[in-house]
């Protein structure tokens, strides 16, 4: 496995361990690039099946580190690591328009799905998210936020206010995980409720209930719910440590024929997780 670390380390931890990383650039090797990416491209497995072949076609070894959006654009911003891989177009562009990241790269996307109980007690399904949201609040319905800063985090803030609502934020049916979206459907299913995940972690949390899951698809579909993952390279002139040209080769090979083919190849229980999207 190529990961830098394993899921349950706190963020602070993984701060610390790619800092040290970076005060002693050879431990890292020349050939190496770190990166700071979101939950849902690790949880899928999309980074190990794309890390192998990165790394021969160009003999740099891809490691990572999975955070939410907000978090790994503050790595980014303290220099601990060399390119992110992120999905909250609003904070990647103060990150850029604040001089941290100089290249910002769309490569993929899919898109974020309302899941709930079969039971759908807030009737749900098949609206729009913007209703559908309004309906949960309305019936006050369990709803299970991430509540951590990550992409999905800031898209479900922005439904909350599409929807002409308030963030509910101390309302009892109101449950702020603070952690991943696979923790975070877990409590979801858990207190019978609703949650907003991305459709690329939902197909791996179907998968391991063998397509049987406790919570199902309600609303998708929809335009608001358009999820789209891009890379970043951070500033050198911000820092002076980061691996630049390493992280300007993998932007390109992920824009590449090759990169794009592969991102559009990838499944899991035979569905596609992401779409190619580089122009």
């Amino acid at each position: 496995m190529k990961r830098m670390f394993i899921h349950g380390l706190s963020a602070v931890f993984a701060i610390v361990m790619i800092a040290c990383m970076n005060a002693d650039p050879a431990s890292a090797g020349d050939h190496s690039l770190l990166m700071a990416t979101t939950t849902s491209t690790d949880n899928t497995g999309l980074l190990d099946y794309l890390a192998t072949t990165f790394k021969i076609d160009t003999g740099i070894e891809l490691m990572w580190t999975a955070v939410g959006t907000g978090k790994a654009l503050a790595l980014g911003q303290n220099c601990d690591v060399d390119v992110l891989l992120v999905h909250d177009p609003d904070s990647e562009k103060v990150f850029m328009d604040e001089g941290f990241g100089i290249e910002r790269t769309p490569v993929m996307y899919n898109d974020f799905i309302v899941v709930g109980p079969k039971k759908d007690p807030a009737g749900i399904k098949g609206m729009t998210a913007r209703n559908a949201f309004q309906a949960i609040a309305g019936k006050k319905s369990v709803f299970a936020s991430r509540g951590d800063k990550s992409g999905t985090h800031m898209m479900e803030l922005s439904l909350w206010k599409r929807a002409g609502l308030a963030v509910p934020d101390r309302e009892f049916w109101y449950v702020q995980t603070g952690q991943g979206m696979l923790p975070t459907l877990t409590v979801a299913a858990e207190r019978v409720g609703y949650t907003l995940t991305d459709r690329g972690t939902y197909i791996k949390y179907e998968d391991n209930f063998k397509g049987n899951p406790p919570l199902v698809i309600l609303v998708e579909g929809d335009g608001d719910l358009f999820n789209q993952y891009s890379i970043i390279v951070v500033n050198p002139t911000k820092c002076a440590n980061a691996r630049y040209e390493a992280a300007r080769e993998f932007g390109r090979w992920m824009t590449s024929p090759r990169g794009q083919r592969l991102i559009g190849d990838y499944r899991l229980a035979g569905k596609r997780l992401f779409i190619p999207s580089a122009r």
